[in-house]
């Protein structure tokens, strides 16, 4: 049944921890973790400072792409437990605060699916139409130049149909035919489905390639320029194209209006959008959440890049989202399952490391929107290399050795370094833990006021208590590149925020301006004289007094 009552705005400035179930914890001792396994560290996460968790996948799936190829839709995978287990979820995750988001991929079904299963098997199927076919060419040849993101040509040829079929990732990634009204009718009810069990909201895998354009036209090419490497890797010659016809198509629009009329029935239920595109993310992002039809909130990858964050990108990114969509939100992230953890990405030539992510990741709690933490980034986790032999990635082994895939940020949860594989599993888990991660383990971090775990902590807790920094506006000051300074305001309170993300020591005048400085956090900077110094990788927050 819809829900009664609640905070409508909770995903406002909402902190949601990212959960790849097959990583976090196993709980009945085959190697891979499971919803019994989540719902017994759900305490842990509460702790932490999360108000939500987003569970990737963990629907009927043959695997092949670990669950983002979905076989049913309305039930859960063995490997992961039961639909009781689910329930089990919802319900102790409502008891402790948390709300739970679903990791929802519509824009394309594992070939097991039985949609696509009648719809390979005759022209004539009444669900024939339900995915994207098209006849070859005069030659043979696929029908037009669109790519895979997983590489080659993004078409398959069936030989039942005698036609190929659209897959922008695997080919057994057959993509839904979005320009059929029943396919939207069907993937609305898989949606109303867990909301009635419960759950409070979707992130939406890849939202803006539910469509594509019927006239099936060439991509252009993309100027080298313009390529943006967040969404694909270099070797990748996905991105040679600008993908005009293939996805970002402007029929989304009114399915997304739909999408958001039903989560209306749903008081307090939200959505959050995955888009990733080249280069024009932003006004993807402005045109999916401007005004009160679409989704509630974009997730967006400027974060995840391994492009240095100074004081221009910073002011650029946040300014540059505002303008395009005033009324919009956004939630930020620095790590995810598919993107090489930041301990890694960003690397410094001199000084402290963990130090140098801590006031990175303390500069993304505290600029306005809300905040995706992916499992293991609370404590530093780099990434791990992981053999050839043992990849599980179908991305990774396609382009290796110039790509390694994301099994590198996908290897388990460390939770206690006397147990064997770090206490995720009792036998050897699906992916191998590094020995580097052992001591970095949950049970070796806690208590320990320099450790990653405690920053996290402290920082959420900080976030939490101060409206001003999930829900206020956003001045920024005039600054060198390593030094990004900025106000919040929300309510009456103003709260001045300066980070230093360089190896030298900087400082900035703040002249007359009467600020006191605020605790609850680490960072040791000082206001003296006018001026708040700061030594290399701090950061330093003060309340602005009003006059």
């Amino acid at each position: 049944m819809p829900a009664e009552g609640g905070d409508r705005d909770w995903w406002r400035g909402a902190v949601i921890y990212q959960i790849y179930p097959r990583s976090f914890q196993d709980s009945n001792g085959d190697g891979v973790g499971d919803l019994r396994g989540i719902l017994s560290r759900l305490p842990y996460v509460r702790q932490l400072g999360a108000n939500a968790i987003w569970i990737s996948p963990f629907f009927k799936s043959p695997m092949r792409d670990n669950g983002y190829d979905v076989a049913d839709y309305k039930d859960v995978d063995l490997i992961f437990g039961t639909l009781e287990d689910f329930d089990a979820v919802i319900l102790e995750s409502h008891r402790l605060g948390l709300k739970v988001i679903v990791d929802l991929v519509i824009s394309h079904t594992s070939e097991e699916h039985l949609w696509f299963k009648e719809s390979r098997s005759s022209r004539r199927n009444p669900r024939s139409d339900w995915y994207v076919w098209a006849d070859p060419s005069p030659d043979g040849t696929p029908p037009n130049n669109w790519l895979s993101m997983f590489g080659g040509s993004a078409w398959q040829w069936d030989t039942r149909r005698e036609q190929y079929y659209l897959h922008n990732f695997l080919p057994e990634q057959p993509d839904l035919n979005y320009h059929n009204a029943e396919v939207q009718d069907s993937v609305l009810d898989v949606a109303r489905f867990w909301l009635d069990r419960g759950v409070d909201g979707f992130r939406l895998d890849t939202v803006n390639l539910y469509f594509h354009s019927q006239g099936l036209e060439n991509n252009p090419p993309l100027a080298p320029e313009e390529r943006d490497y967040s969404a694909a890797p270099a070797v990748n010659p996905y991105n040679y194209q600008d993908h005009i016809y293939d996805k970002n198509r402007p029929e989304n629009l009114e399915f997304l209006r739909r999408f958001r009329a039903l989560l209306e029935e749903y008081p307090a239920a939200a959505t959050v959008g995955e888009v990733s595109d080249s280069h024009r993310t932003l006004e993807l992002a402005s045109s999916y959440t401007s005004g009160k039809e679409r989704l509630h909130m974009c997730y967006l990858f400027d974060f995840l890049s391994p492009d240095k964050v100074d004081s221009r990108r910073v002011r650029t990114i946040v300014d540059a989202f505002k303008t395009a969509s005033p009324d919009g939100w956004c939630c930020w992230a620095i790590s995810n399952h598919d993107t090489t953890r930041p301990a890694s990405r960003w690397t410094i030539q001199e000084g402290d490391k963990m130090a140098h992510l801590k006031v990175l990741s303390a500069l993304v709690m505290t600029i306005p929107g809300s905040l995706c933490i992916y499992q293991g980034e609370e404590l530093g986790l780099p990434e791990a290399d992981v053999a050839f032999e043992d990849l599980q990635d179908p991305y990774g082994i396609r382009f290796w050795p110039e790509f390694k895939g994301r099994d590198g940020c996908r290897t388990p949860m460390v939770w206690d370094s006397c147990l064997p594989y770090g206490g995720f599993s009792r036998v050897k888990p699906w992916l191998p833990v590094p020995a580097g991660h052992i001591d970095l383990a949950v049970d070796n971090q806690e208590g320990k006021k320099d450790s990653m775990l405690e920053h996290y902590r402290r920082m959420l807790a900080f976030r939490a208590s101060h409206p001003a920094l999930t829900k206020g506006d956003i001045h920024f000051v005039e600054t060198s590149d390593d030094l990004v300074a900025f106000r919040r305001g929300y309510a009456g309170e103003s709260i001045l925020c300066v980070f230093n993300l360089g190896e030298t020591s900087e400082e900035l005048l703040i002249g007359d301006l009467n600020v006191q400085a605020m605790g609850g956090h680490e960072f040791e900077g000082k206001n003296k004289d006018g001026k708040i110094q700061l030594e290399p990788y701090q950061a330093w927050f003060g309340r602005v007094v009003r006059q």
